[in-house]
């Protein structure tokens, strides 16, 4: 198996030869899917890869840069533009500020960038769309037009739409507006601060603002002949920040696993996963919602299953990456086409874990039996609910359902919640004369062992009279 894909003339790679830890057969479905929807949607060419325990599995490429039969084959290094998933590297960029303490995200942005009429929206209501910022530039269409500076752009003027914080409403300008603020902060231009801190520390060394090297040719494909149509290629000048970068599927899997929760300390686990709260809702009036925006990263909630990452478009190129968020299994697509490509993202993502299903770690048993005289039934009032110990966690009820929650401790008998109602919520273990637990103390609620124990100090009191 050591056919060099570049050779076929009909710019097909052979799957076998990209597969680093799958097995054949799923190597073999993964590059029939992509073959497929190379085929389905005209794209000139389109390469894919998935990552898992914050490594490349597999990946795939159909097809030629310039969607000619005998051209250039695609391959995992070769450049594609990645249009909007630029914004989650100017995002992290300025987590990385709040975590250094030089910014909070309740700051206005007038605060840390004077002299424009982006009014008093926030820099966490920038980072999750809610800003009710006007989505594109008053000029032409920037994606297709070489960019002005950030005086210029800030002048022209670039306002809101919306009040801030009323509603979602997608805006490349407010990731201009938010490059910007990085590049103020460090005095330097916003991509030298991302390579700096973010692509060299994670070795991304094909990510770049302009195409290099191997890379892919923007083409428009006819709707209705297959002949093609060059995509101009610019600087975009201050909406850079909104989807200027090009990468390859091997970059954009360090950064898929970079999602996944592999960072390489470049950004606290915390911090990303802050990052993935949900903060503003993609509602369409009729249709169930399904996706959100948190600080900068899409987010979806499919059947029950969370994912993160974002999409990519400018004119030429479509880009996909998404990570499942418990896992940290992601995919990455890429294809020099300005329309055509559908769902193979999470569709790729879909089959791979089916036929890939991860092996669960053993059990053993390593419980501290201290931890037995919290287990097993409280009350809150008459509510009936079971508390037992996961891990280092306590767990009362079941989370997700009703008030479930996780408990992680703080201190001796002290816990905080971890889900639902309860996040954040601070959790005590009252003990009775003799060291016993007498009753929790959740968030001012009592929960006894027997319902309404008169002993267990009710607030509001427990009636004379008792259960009658």
């Amino acid at each position: 198996m050591s056919t060099d894909p570049r050779s076929d003339p009909h710019g097909v790679a052979d799957a076998s030869t990209l597969t680093r830890t799958v097995d054949p057969a799923t190597a073999r479905h993964l590059h029939h899917l992509l073959a497929t929807e190379q085929r389905r949607g005209r794209l000139p060419s389109v390469a894919a890869g998935i990552v898992r325990d914050g490594a490349l599995a597999w990946s795939g490429a159909i097809g030629t840069l310039d969607g000619r039969a005998g051209g250039e084959v695609a391959d995992a290094d070769t450049q594609y533009r990645m249009g909007s998933i630029t914004k989650t590297f100017v995002a992290v960029a300025v987590m990385r500020l709040r975590d250094a303490g030089r910014l909070d995200l309740l700051d206005r942005f007038e605060d840390h960038v004077p002299g424009s009429q982006l009014g008093g929206a926030t820099i966490a209501q920038l980072l999750s769309h809610g800003a009710g910022v006007q989505a594109e530039t008053n000029g032409p269409w920037w994606e297709r037009t070489p960019g002005a500076d950030w005086d210029e752009l800030a002048g022209s003027p670039v306002g809101q739409r919306f009040r801030a914080g009323r509603r979602f409403h997608y805006t490349n300008v407010g990731f201009a507006a938010l490059g910007q603020l990085v590049a103020r902060a460090h005095g330097a231009d916003w991509f030298d601060v991302i390579r700096r801190d973010l692509l060299d520390p994670l070795g991304m060394t094909r990510t770049t603002t302009r195409p290099s090297g191997k890379a892919a040719q923007g083409l428009a494909v006819h709707p209705f002949a297959d002949v093609l149509l060059p995509e101009p290629e610019h600087d975009a000048g201050a909406m850079a920040p909104a989807g200027q970068l090009w990468t390859t599927v091997d970059d954009l899997a360090r950064w898929a696993a970079f999602a996944g929760g592999d960072t390489a300390e470049v950004l606290s686990a915390d911090t990303l996963t802050e990052m993935y709260e949900p903060h503003t809702i993609n509602d369409s009036p009729g249709q169930p919602w399904t996706t959100a925006h948190g600080l900068g990263w899409q987010v979806w909630n499919v059947d029950g299953t969370r994912y993160a990452g974002h999409g990519g478009s400018m004119p030429g190129f479509l880009a996909g990456l998404r990570v499942e968020v418990e896992s940290g299994d992601g995919v990455v697509v890429l294809t020099n086409s300005t329309s055509g490509m559908g769902a193979i993202a999470p569709e790729l993502l879909t089959a791979y874990v089916e036929r890939e299903p991860r092996t669960p770690e053993p059990w053993h048993a390593a419980g501290d039996p201290a931890v037995l005289e919290l287990v097993g039934t409280w009350h809150w009032g008459p509510s009936v609910s079971t508390a037992r110990v996961v891990g280092e966690h306590l767990v009362l009820g079941e989370p997700g359902q009703a008030r479930g929650s996780r408990f992680a401790p703080t201190g001796r008998d002290e816990g905080v919640g971890l889900d639902g109602y309860y996040t954040g919520e601070p959790l005590r273990v009252v003990r009775s004369a003799d060291g016993a637990p007498s009753h929790l103390d959740l968030a001012s609620f009592r929960f006894t062992r027997t319902p309404y124990d008169p002993a267990a100090d009710v607030p509001g009191g427990v009636h004379d009279g008792g259960w009658r």
